[in-house]
């Protein structure tokens, strides 16, 4: 029997983006179901109990949540291009540095830009940037899996595509091209992956939105 995969999921979310880069990469045929985020289905609510919110993907009627447990989820369960390096310290680094981006990296950008650009908010998110700028500089391959994408890559999804939409929008800069030369060139990899692009909603759809929602200075 075939499996029955369904993804729960906000064609705008850059966590739902990580989960479809990772069926994309496996070529995993899935059913996806939107979500009304303001009116959540009863389905979303029964499948996530616990935070309420997606992506959630169900696998055979089981389902599973939090975007970087379901890509690791995926990468086990289906064979294929690996997502997670297959050496065991290399995969305990992958890890490292995608929960540091959860963890530190994004939650620095984001104050950036509800701040709206505010020196010291740019300065921190900046500070937390240049990690994985010296993280790439040291690779010297074209992704931070080197030269595919793995759990890194996929983890800096929002740095990638909803950044640079942010900035625009709110007439700010966090990632300048000058002082991350390496990331910029790794955002514009990382978006041309057939296995992103393919799902990534119009950049002007995402300017939009944040100007709507942090627009008013």
């Amino acid at each position: 029997m075939a499996d029955e995969v369904k993804l729960y999921g906000f064609p705008g979310s850059p966590y739902v983006s990580r989960v479809t880069t990772a069926l994309n990469l496996k070529g995993i045929k899935y059913e996806f179901v939107a979500e009304d985020l303001s009116n959540k289905s009863a389905d979303l609510l029964k499948y996530n109990p616990v935070h309420k919110k997606v992506p959630v993907l169900v696998h055979n009627g089981k389902p599973i949540s939090e975007s970087l447990v379901i890509v690791e989820y995926i990468d086990d369960a289906w064979k294929g291009v690996p997502i997670l390096p297959q050496d065991t310290y290399e995969k305990a680094q992958a890890r490292f540095w995608a929960k540091f981006i959860d963890d530190k990296c994004t939650p620095a950008i984001f104050k950036a830009i509800t701040n709206h650009g505010e020196e010291q908010a740019v300065a921190e998110a900046q500070e937390q940037l240049q990690f994985l700028e010296n993280e790439l500089n040291v690779k010297g391959k074209k992704f931070f899996g080197g030269d595919n994408i793995n759990l890194v890559d996929i983890a800096a999804t929002f740095i990638a595509y909803w950044l640079g939409a942010a900035e625009e929008a709110l007439g700010i800069k966090v990632l300048s091209k000058d002082k991350f030369p390496k990331i910029t060139e790794w955002c514009g990899n990382y978006i041309n992956c057939q296995v992103v692009k393919d799902d990534l909603v119009p950049r002007e759809a995402i300017v939009a939105f944040f100007r709507k929602r942090f627009g008013n200075a």
